[in-house]
């Protein structure tokens, strides 16, 4: 059984706004096994397209690479645009080495509404993922089950828009497509995908992701 934790601490400040939840980075992130293109950095991965979608958006000419200028052009960008990250699995065991999100076992979840309830600025949620199980989305579901937080949704369509109020505060959600590989089986079978798909054969999953996530992320600028 291997011991899979979370190498970093969340990423908050008291301007912080808006909060990115994910689960946690592939395992090579704890024993600094890197590949030559990671960052090591939330959603530094060279295999999620997190930060690749965000530079094609923003244009931030970012470096890939294991280097300190890479880790501060990602820092300096949620510094100026007030966004913190803090995934929601603090540790977990795996049968194997692997990153997925289906085969984590044993899981201990941050404690997310401490972030909430001590960052008084934030006010909005994006989730690195839906709702399917042990995804980011489903996490915070249960934590706020257990806490008896009613959840309500706005927006059906993707991204999915819900409302809940915590600490006397209304906080919105977002749950975006993952930015990992492994939702383009999903992404393929997506009605609008599709349609987009037909009439230009050159769109992809990646530019379907860049569409969704611009239209998130540029009503923060």
């Amino acid at each position: 059984m291997i011991f899979h934790y979370h190498p970093y601490l969340p990423i908050l400040n008291d301007d912080t706004k808006i909060l990115i939840i994910g689960t946690l980075p592939p395992p090579r992130f704890c024993s600094k096994e890197l590949k030559i293109k990671d960052v090591d950095f939330p959603y530094g991965s060279k295999d999620n397209l997190f930060w690749q979608i965000l530079d094609k958006i923003f244009k931030l000419n970012l470096i890939y690479n294991n280097s300190l200028e890479a880790i501060n052009q990602r820092k300096n960008f949620l510094i100026k645009n007030k966004i913190g990250i803090c995934d929601i699995v603090e540790n977990c065991k795996r049968i194997k080495y692997d990153a997925s999100d289906l085969t984590m076992q044993d899981i201990v979840l941050r404690d997310i509404l401490y972030y909430l309830k001590n960052y008084k600025n934030i006010y909005k949620i994006i989730f690195t993922g839906g709702n399917s199980k042990n995804s980011p989305e489903y996490f915070f579901r249960k934590i706020l089950k257990q806490n008896n937080i009613k959840i309500e949704i706005i927006d059906k369509d993707t991204p999915k828009i819900n409302k809940f109020t915590f600490d006397n505060r209304s906080f919105t959600t977002i749950s975006l497509t993952s930015p990992s590989n492994s939702a383009n089986k999903s992404i393929g079978s997506n009605n609008h995908y599709k349609q987009k798909k037909e009439k230009d054969d050159k769109y992809t999953t990646f530019d379907f992701r860049v569409e969704q996530y611009k239209k998130v992320f540029r009503n923060f600028e």
